[in-house]
């Protein structure tokens, strides 16, 4: 390790691997949620700009909930860890798309610029931090080479 990186914890310590890495996509949904609402808004109007926000939102919070579930299954046990990232996978599905089924039919927003926002938003935020992991970008995660 690096000797100007700070090790976040101290040998035998659990270290939150999975939350780290969600605050940190939270952290590139900053700059690349305004875009995606921009460019949905440049096409659709108001309309296709607050149902792409919708779109991003409901994906940051749902990584957001991945993180602090696995982070938190992992502190108990591997097979629990096993199960909260599969079921929890297909729990988190249903729940996004009970989501974004509600808001659509509550509210009168761009339902195809919330979907497709949403579906660009995960892979673009997924893809993005594969990319930082992969790249030794996290300091965070410097502990485990």
């Amino acid at each position: 390790m690096a000797a100007d990186v700070p090790n976040p914890a101290t040998p035998g310590d659990p270290v939150d691997v999975e939350a780290i890495i969600a605050r940190n996509t939270v952290k590139r949904a900053v700059f690349a949620g305004p875009l995606i609402v921009a460019i949905f808004g440049a096409f659709g109007g108001l309309g296709g700009a607050v149902g792409s926000l919708v779109g991003v939102v409901v994906v940051v919070v749902n990584f957001l909930v991945a993180g602090l579930v696995l982070s938190a299954a992992a502190r108990v046990s591997l097979g629990l860890y096993h199960a909260a990232a599969l079921f929890g996978f297909l729990l988190r599905l249903v729940l996004v798309s009970i989501t974004m089924v509600a808001v659509a039919r509550l509210a009168d927003i761009d339902r195809v610029a919330m979907g497709v926002s949403a579906v660009v938003a995960y892979l673009v935020l997924l893809s993005w931090e594969a990319w930082a992991v992969s790249r030794g970008a996290e300091r965070e995660l410097e502990w485990i080479s």
